[in-house]
């Protein structure tokens, strides 16, 4: 890539879209990075002040990306419980807000690249999973991503190009400006109590699977689309964002045990418990086909899940 491009990124204070914003500037890229706080608080990134906006506000959305080229929207309610508390909140900022940015994109035919989740699919009933899979989601988050997804499928029809990522469960940490960001998922919440030597608690049956894909493989994915979004044709395209590395809850949690007694000494125990929330897939298969995201953009994993487990907890 020679070309560089100012570039609008909203949540750009969170978990995903700090590490986004930080790859874009590594590429050379300008970015105008914005987020309203709610969830994420980094506050700068590379000298860059992360300016506040709500993205549901398209006139203040339309003055602060007035001069990008493209837009990569990351702000969202996301998590399942996190929705499943704040149900009215995460429609209005996951579907209305996904709409006021993608109304913009289509104002200005700008590309634009957009996260959704593999909640949407609900329980997998066709393996490999590729985007063509039928969504039929079982929790408030996927529902808002659900409809999200449409959105920006039907808005960039004739209009704009778009690269919607149908993004797998995330895992680890990355630092911005010597700062630690990290994110309650399931593989930090086991290495963060096997640190504290507390026993691993694994929501029942325990057999369920996922593909898990570290954060920092997820963020190289979009100056990746961006190099091919721009000048590309209108319309939006869904593309599996996974690692291709699946495990059940369990082997992960003997994962991390294993690793706390190699790296640390520590005798963790993993015990099943009940689940508090009943409205997640538990499937025992969750085999995700990205041969077709290598081929659009190029993209594959280059982490794993033990080394960085064992990375963490020697840290």
């Amino acid at each position: 890539m020679t070309e560089t491009h100012t570039i609008g990124v909203t949540g750009a204070a969170g978990y995903i879209g700090s590490r986004v914003t930080r790859e874009l500037f590594a590429d050379g890229h300008d970015v105008v990075p914005v987020d309203d706080f709610s969830y994420g608080d980094v506050t700068e990134i590379d000298g860059r002040t992360v300016r506040e906006l709500d993205v549901r506000d398209g006139d203040a959305l339309r003055d602060a990306f007035d001069d990008v080229d493209a837009v990569m929207h990351l702000a969202a309610v996301s998590g399942v419980q996190s929705c499943a508390e704040n149900e009215r909140e995460a429609f209005d900022v996951n579907v209305r807000g996904t709409e006021t940015v993608t109304w913009f994109a289509r104002e200005r035919g700008l590309p634009l690249v957009f996260p959704c989740s593999m909640a949407i699919l609900g329980e997998p009933t066709e393996f490999p999973i590729t985007a063509d899979h039928p969504r039929a989601p079982v929790n408030h988050y996927g529902l808002t991503k659900k409809m999200s997804e449409s959105d920006v499928h039907d808005l960039a029809r004739d209009e704009f190009p778009a690269h919607v990522y149908m993004k797998s469960n995330l895992y680890g940490h990355h630092e911005i400006d010597g700062e630690t960001i990290g994110k309650n998922t399931v593989i930090n919440i086991f290495v963060d109590r096997a640190k504290q030597g507390k026993d691993l608690e694994v929501h029942a049956p325990g057999t369920q699977s996922r593909d898990f894909i570290h954060v920092k493989d997820v963020a190289r994915a979009y100056p990746r689309s961006l190099d091919v979004l721009l000048g590309a044709e209108v319309g939006a395209t869904t593309l599996p964002i996974a690692s291709g590395e699946e495990h059940s809850i369990l082997e992960i949690a003997e994962i991390v045990r294993e690793a706390a007694a190699d790296v640390r000494g520590a005798d963790i125990d993993v015990e099943i418990v009940e689940n508090p929330r009943g409205s997640e897939a538990a499937g025992e298969d969750f085999t995700v086909d990205t041969s077709a995201t290598q081929e659009a953009i190029g993209f594959e994993a280059h982490h794993t899940v033990e080394e960085t487990v064992r990375g963490l907890l020697a840290e």
